[in-house]
C-alpha cells in the first residue's frame, strides 16, 4: 500500500482481508504488567504475535477469518496458541495494530515460507516463558557484571514468550538474519526495519509506535 500517513486507524472490518500471514499483530495491554513492561520498554506495546491463516468464509456475506499465532496466557490457557483474531478484538482490553510486512520482507518469507510455517506448528502448545520475558524488557542491568545474570536472556526454546516466538521466526523466515531471539522485546520487533511504511490501529484509542520500521536490520538475500 502506498500511502503517506504512517499510522491509520481503522476498524478490524475494514482491515481483515487485507491482513496477509507473516505480518505482526501488536497488542498494548492494561494489566499491571503489561503497565510495568510498558515503563520498562517506554512503549505503547507489550505483546506481539504473528499472522499464520488467512481465509474467506463466505465469499457473498464477505466474512474473513483470520489466525494468528502467540505465546500468551488467554482464555484460561496459557502457552504458545492459535487464536482467532475476530475473539481477540472483541475481547481484548487494550490497544491492537497491524503490522504489514514490507514487500522485499514478503518476498523473502514467500522463499523461506515452509522453514517459518512449519517452525511455528511445530511451537504449538509449548510453554509459556513469563521469566524470559521479564529478563528480555529489564536491559538496564545487561552490561552490570553481578546483575546482568537477572536481565540477559540466553537463547532457550523449550518454553517461549511472545517476542522471542515471533523473532525466531522472523529468523527462521529469513525475514531477519541471525538475532538472540531470547533479548528481543515487543517493541524491538515493531522497530524491525521489515514493515510497510504504514500501521494501522483498529483497537482503542489512537497511539503511536514510537520508532516503528525504523531498525535498520540486514534482512537475508
Amino acid at each position: 500500500m502506498t500511502i503517506c500517513q504512517q499510522h491509520q486507524q481503522r476498524s478490524y472490518a475494514q482491515i481483515r482481508e487485507n491482513m496477509q500471514p507473516g505480518d505482526i499483530i501488536a497488542f498494548g495491554g492494561n494489566s499491571l504488567f503489561s503497565k510495568w513492561a510498558k515503563l520498562t520498554t517506554r512503549s505503547v506495546v507489550t505483546h506481539v504475535a504473528v499472522v499464520i491463516k488467512t481465509q474467506v468464509l463466505d465469499e457473498d456475506s464477505g466474512r474473513y477469518f483470520n489466525q494468528a499465532i502467540e505465546a500468551t496466557s488467554y482464555n484460561g490457557k496459557c502457552g504458545v496458541m492459535l487464536t482467532r483474531l475476530s475473539e481477540r478484538v472483541a475481547t481484548y482490553d487494550g490497544d491492537m495494530w497491524w503490522l504489514p510486512l514490507s514487500d522485499t520482507a514478503r518476498a523473502n518469507l514467500e522463499q523461506n515460507k515452509s522453514a517459518f510455517f512449519d517452525f511455528l506448528f511445530q511451537q504449538n502448545h509449548k510453554p509459556y516463558d513469563i521469566w524470559q520475558l521479564f529478563g528480555s524488557t529489564v536491559d538496564a542491568t545487561d552490561c552490570v557484571p553481578l546483575l546482568k545474570e537477572m536481565s540477559l536472556n540466553s537463547e532457550d526454546f523449550s518454553s517461549w514468550f511472545c517476542s522471542e516466538l515471533v523473532a525466531e521466526a522472523m529468523e527462521r523466515g529469513k525475514i531477519i538474519g541471525s538475532v538472540n531471539a531470547s533479548e528481543v522485546t515487543p517493541i524491538d520487533v515493531c522497530r524491525l526495519n521489515v514493515f510497510d511504511g504504514q500501521y494501522v490501529q483498529f483497537r482503542g484509542e489512537s497511539k503511536t509506535i514510537t520508532g516503528y520500521n525504523s531498525l535498520p536490520f540486514e534482512t537475508w538475500q
